[in-house]
C-alpha cells in the first residue's frame, strides 16, 4: 500500500484486524481512523477547521460495494489520477497498477471491496468536506485503504 500514497494527495492504511469476525463496522472503524490521520494532517488542517470525522454508522452509510473484477483498476486510479484535475497524475500508471495488482492478489478473490465513489457517473458520498475518493476492501482477515482528498 505504501506504493500507493503520495504525499498530501492519496493516504493508505492496511493491517490486520485485532476484532473477531470483523465486518463492515470494524472496517468503517478503521477509515474513521484515516480520515482522522487527513485531518491531522498540516498541509488539511486549515481546509478541515472543525472538522471531525463521520461516525462509524454514517461511513457505512456512504459506502457501496464494487465488483471485484475492476477493483485493481479502480484502485490504481484512486492513487494515480487526481481527482479534480484527471489530466494529471500523481503516481506514473507503471507504478500505480502493478502495486494496485499486488493489493487485490494479497487480500484474494473472496475479499470484500467499497467505495464512496461512482466512477461511472463521478457521484461521491463525500466522507469530508473536501473532494475524497475512497477504496476500502478487507478479506476478513486484512484490510486495505487509499484514499485520495483534493480541494480546488
Amino acid at each position: 500500500m505504501a506504493e500507493l500514497s503520495t504525499p498530501m494527495r492519496v493516504y493508505v492504511a492496511a493491517g490486520r484486524f485485532t476484532e473477531p469476525d470483523p465486518d463492515l463496522p470494524e472496517l468503517a472503524a478503521r477509515i474513521r481512523t484515516l480520515l482522522a490521520v487527513v485531518a491531522a494532517d498540516e498541509a488539511w488542517r486549515r481546509f478541515l477547521p472543525g472538522y471531525a470525522p463521520p461516525s462509524v454508522p454514517e461511513i457505512c452509510a456512504a459506502l457501496e460495494p464494487v465488483e471485484t473484477h475492476g477493483v485493481a483498476a479502480f484502485l490504481a486510479l484512486v492513487a494515480g489520477v487526481d481527482l479534480v484535475w484527471p489530466g494529471h497524475r500523481h503516481l506514473p500508471v507503471e507504478t500505480a497498477e502493478p502495486a494496485a495488482d499486488r493489493v487485490v492478489s494479497l487480500l484474494g478473490p473472496e475479499a470484500g471491496w467499497w467505495t464512496n465513489h461512482d466512477a461511472g457517473c463521478g457521484a461521491v458520498n463525500g466522507l469530508t468536506p473536501l473532494f475524497d475518493s475512497l477504496l476500502a476492501g478487507t478479506n476478513g482477515e486484512h484490510f486495505a485503504l487509499a484514499l485520495q482528498i483534493a480541494d480546488d
